[in-house]
């Protein structure tokens, strides 16, 4: 008598070859980002290394500095008076070559295949973030050095996002892509987590190993992203997204529902014929100006201009304030800090599930921004009182900062990257997503800059900053609000007047 099927092939059967496609096509983009983001966290670790209290330490035996010297212990050339001004150099050389980077991305990404575009990006990554540490074990200290491999670090960096969010959009429709996009989207903070983590272990000793083994990880990612990245549906025999309405899909006679080309099902052969791994007619990759007449485009790119000028000030002056302020060690205000990026995932997936509910992008952006300005300001006022509440504030904080800025790059993207203006043409969504990042990161160059000028004048100063930029990026989504606003009202009419009849 033979057994019973086993409960776990049971589960494996339940879904069909097109679901586990689309699975490890979220995963792989998933592991992908995350490399990317960990590789940009360790520079916000090392700057309370880089420039610290020398006094506080014991001196080595062989130490041949003045007895007078306070910055023996320091790294030069950021031993001196100005190292905020410094640190603050190096920051921005990475966010504007990112920013310049982005727009120009967007366009590549729509021309050359992403497998290729993504693995040359993760190997260059990988090896100029690995070059900044590498300055520890050869003894640099001119500061041309790191400003320099900041700037090709961050014009490389440009090959990640809008090249998976297109991936992404290629495998999934509109059907719960605020939830799936801000479950998805957590890899941001996942990366800033493990950057940070890796970081700590080496930041007291050897810090340039804080920037090393993130490189090598991000380079043999990059490696993985070759063997086994699948850019479209179609490339596998796999059913398109209901979006593309262009290649691959038979708008005026719409496949069977219960057909799966995937699964191997009698009928599989005619719907893979429907289906050719290589599209009768691919759609012309849209341009710049017409992306930016996409409606909503400008709007949400202005928004997320001063969202990220936000969450990029904490991503990288977050470890230092908490450091000065709470007067934490090195490593335990990297570790304390990954709390924010813990809020920051809670804060994404909030965003896309309540957005898809409502179906008010514009409108759970604008509420999670207007609530982060009072904790920010409470944060700074109350947050560094005790390890329990520090704790729930930079978990708080996190949630509301990083919510809306999660969901305008990942499925706010993407819907504006298929917006029905485009009339079925996917080919937008890497411009789309390249502009709106691209904007998004001239916030995020600007806001660590402003941070290393003020902060010598008081942290409640940077703080006050941080808020007027909060409410700016509320009010950029004023107009989209009111529409939304416009379309329930409609909608319950419509619904009321439905149940009456």
């Amino acid at each position: 008598m033979r057994s019973s099927l086993a409960p776990g092939i049971w589960l494996l059967r339940a879904f069909s070859r097109d679901s586990w496609f689309r699975g490890f096509i979220l995963l792989l983009t998933f592991l992908i980002y995350t490399c990317y983001h960990m590789s940009r966290k360790p520079i916000s670790v090392v700057k309370s290394r880089l420039h610290q209290n020398c006094s506080e330490l014991v001196r080595p035996i062989n130490d041949t500095h003045s007895v007078n010297d306070t910055t023996w212990c320091n790294w030069a050339p950021f031993d001196q008076d100005n190292y905020k001004e410094l640190l603050g150099a190096v920051d921005n050389a990475f966010l504007v070559a990112y920013a310049i980077g982005m727009f120009i991305s967007g366009i590549f990404g729509e021309r050359l295949p992403l497998r290729y575009y993504l693995t040359a990006g993760m190997l260059l990554s990988g090896l100029f973030t690995s070059l900044f540490g590498l300055g520890y074990f050869w003894n640099i200290h001119m500061l041309w050095y790191f400003v320099l491999i900041q700037i090709c670090n961050g014009l490389v960096q440009t090959t990640g996002w809008p090249s998976v969010v297109t991936c992404v959009g290629n495998w999934f429709g509109k059907g719960k892509r605020g939830l799936i996009m801000g479950v998805w989207n957590s890899h941001t903070s996942v990366g800033n987590i493990l950057g940070s983590l890796i970081a700590g272990v080496w930041v007291n000793e050897q810090w340039g190993l804080s920037f090393v083994v993130p490189g090598v990880i991000t380079a043999a990612m990059g490696i993985f992203t070759f063997l086994f990245l699948i850019e479209y549906p179609e490339d596998v025999d796999c059913t398109p997204p209901q979006h593309h309405g262009g290649p691959g899909e038979d708008q005026d006679n719409p496949e069977d529902p219960g057909t799966d080309p995937c699964s191997g099902r009698e009928g599989g052969l005619e719907s893979t014929a429907k289906f050719p791994k290589e599209p009768r007619a691919k759609p012309v990759a849209i341009n710049f100006l017409g992306a930016l007449r996409i409606p909503g485009v400008i709007e949400f790119s202005l928004c997320l201009l001063f969202a990220k000028l936000v969450s990029y000030t904490f991503l990288y002056w977050l470890p230092l304030y908490i450091f000065n302020v709470a007067h934490f060690s090195a490593k335990e205000a990297g570790d304390l800090s990954t709390l924010f990026d813990v809020g920051g995932i809670i804060g994404g997936i909030m965003a896309g599930l309540i957005s898809d509910y409502t179906n008010g992008r514009a409108t759970t952006c604008c509420v999670m921004l207007t609530l982060a300005a009072p904790m920010m300001f409470l944060y700074n006022h109350i947050g560094q009182k005790g390890v329990t509440s520090s704790i729930v504030m930079l978990i708080v904080c996190g949630a509301l900062v990083n919510g809306p800025y999660g969901l305008i790059t990942t499925a706010v993207s993407a819907d504006l990257g298929t917006h029905k203006s485009l009339k079925g043409n996917a080919k937008a969504l890497s411009t789309v997503t390249a502009i709106i990042d691209g904007t998004g990161s001239l916030g995020a160059a600007v806001g660590p800059l402003l941070a290393g000028l003020i902060s010598p004048t008081g942290w409640n100063n940077v703080f006050y900053m941080l808020i007027a930029a909060d409410i700016l990026a509320c009010l950029f989504l004023c107009r989209l609000v009111y529409k939304e606003i416009l379309a329930w009202k409609v909608s319950l009419s419509s619904s009321r007047g439905y149940k009456e009849i």
